[in-house]
């Protein structure tokens, strides 16, 4: 069995996860989240702990359990304690600001862009030059963060662009004569 699905998930106090059939749902202060049970592994329930089994002996049910084990424990942590990305952005006149479910960024182009939040992902701007994207979703608060760099990517000359707080940007040479 995998080794990532082997260890147990610690279900936290007020997390409730109802495991029914063919679907996970796990519910907690900062929303619902459910996922497709593969039918390759099961879910067992032990007090406050869930163990993610491989119903056979099968490669792919082994590489499925890791796989579950690794998304229902993110569930777990989105439902309780919730996902955060931290996004930069470096240039000048590079501007964010939050405005309900939208964010309006300023990226140096002739017009400003504004992005539409997806259901259950709010945005921060504590200062002018940083975003706050939390949710849930683990995945759908990276999809946002990506989208957002997206826009307009740190250039490797002068390093302007809409970067994550913990990525290094590797600067190039100027071209010589």
């Amino acid at each position: 069995m995998s080794r990532v699905g082997k260890s147990p998930i610690t279900v936290p106090a007020g997390v409730d996860v109802d495991v029914s059939a063919g679907a996970i749902t796990v519910k907690g202060s900062n929303g619902t989240l459910s996922q497709q049970l593969n039918p390759l592994i099961g879910i067992e329930r032990d007090g406050a702990l869930l163990r993610i089994k491989a119903l056979d002996e099968s490669r792919e049910a082994n590489a499925m359990s890791g796989t579950f084990r690794a998304l229902v424990a993110n569930m777990v942590q989105g439902v309780s304690k919730g996902f955060e990305r931290k996004l930069q952005l470096v240039g000048t006149g590079y501007r964010a600001q939050a405005q309900g479910a939208s964010l309006n960024l300023s990226l140096g182009f002739s017009h400003p862009v504004v992005y539409k939040l997806p259901e259950g992902v709010k945005a921060e701007t504590p200062t002018q030059t940083e975003i706050l994207i939390k949710g849930a979703d683990k995945q759908r608060v990276g999809q946002v963060a990506a989208e957002i760099r997206a826009f307009r990517e740190p250039e490797p000359y002068k390093g302007k662009g809409v970067r994550y707080a913990d990525e290094r940007v590797v600067l190039k040479e100027v071209k010589k004569k």
